[in-house]
């Protein structure tokens, strides 16, 4: 397919997306990194150019898409703790069948995740190269932010989790060195074998906890997560946003509980058609 047919793709979806799930009557609004998001933006801008309503952005591409709109960005960090997003939108490489997505292929996924896991309702916005089954089927690595000084013990620990060939991610000049975050951290990119969704353990399709070779999503995000120097995984799995409040509001225990995955997964069609994949 032609880069044209992509982009046309692409915003479909975000048109979609925004139609079904930006109030214009928001206070604040997370908006995410990649080339997807361009149309996200400029699908709310053709709605609302409200300046009242705050868009957070994951990182300082989607805070130029922002104000380049003449809408309003405040920082993740200027927000009091408690403040929760009307909605975050963002993109993903890849995502499967249980709305599980791998994300950090534009070296973002630390504020991606912070401000998915803030949001009453993430909302994906793909293309249709990123629809599969399971994670890891095209998309060839979990992107994972590390701290420097940790990449040798991280790749040490992804090898004896399974991973084949863990490698620091470098920039477009590799002579330039490693690449960095916006946390100034690095990006290990680590190759898995494709990985069982919580249905297939049940289904006794593996393990999934490694012991037969076999990774569950969220098994392997916390294996990973554990890793000392490891900031964040590029695994957006386990809770959604909706169910996060449902237990934060039975469950003072639970009250740092957050969500992680979409509510729905917006993909554009070679077709022009919109298909959306929403939680079961």
């Amino acid at each position: 397919m032609s880069d044209a047919t992509v982009e046309s793709a692409k915003r479909a979806a975000a048109q979609q997306a925004v139609k079904d799930h930006f109030d214009p009557s928001a206070t604040n609004v997370g908006i995410g990194s990649g080339t997807t998001i361009v149309y996200v933006v400029e699908a709310i801008k053709a709605v609302s150019t409200n300046p009242a309503i705050r868009f957070i952005p994951t990182g300082y591409q989607s805070r130029q898409v922002i104000v380049q709109a003449g809408l309003t960005p405040v920082a993740f960090d200027s927000l009091p703790e408690n403040t929760m997003f009307d909605v975050a939108f963002d993109g993903a490489d890849e995502v499967d069948a249980e709305l599980n997505c791998i994300k950090g292929g534009g070296a973002c996924l630390f504020q991606e995740k912070l401000v998915a896991e803030r949001a009453r309702k993430f909302v994906c916005v793909a293309d249709y190269r990123k629809k599969q089954d399971r994670l890891l089927t095209v998309w060839p690595t979990i992107p994972i932010e590390v701290a420097p000084i940790a990449v040798p013990t991280v790749l040490k620990g992804l090898r004896t989790l399974g991973s084949d060939g863990p490698k620091l991610r470098t920039t477009l000049l590799e002579k330039s060195g490693p690449l960095k975050t916006d946390q100034d951290f690095f990006i290990v990119d680590a190759p898995f074998k494709t990985l069982l969704c919580e249905s297939d353990v049940k289904a006794g399709k593996g393990k999934g906890d490694g012991s037969d070779g076999t990774w569950e999503v969220n098994k392997l995000s916390q294996a990973i997560k554990a890793l000392t120097g490891v900031l964040e995984v590029g695994i957006f799995s386990g809770l959604n946003g909706p169910d996060a409040e449902a237990i934060r509001s039975t469950d003072g225990v639970s009250a740092v509980t957050s969500g992680q995955k979409p509510v729905a997964v917006y993909f554009g069609m070679q077709d022009g058609s919109v298909e959306v994949r929403t939680a079961k």
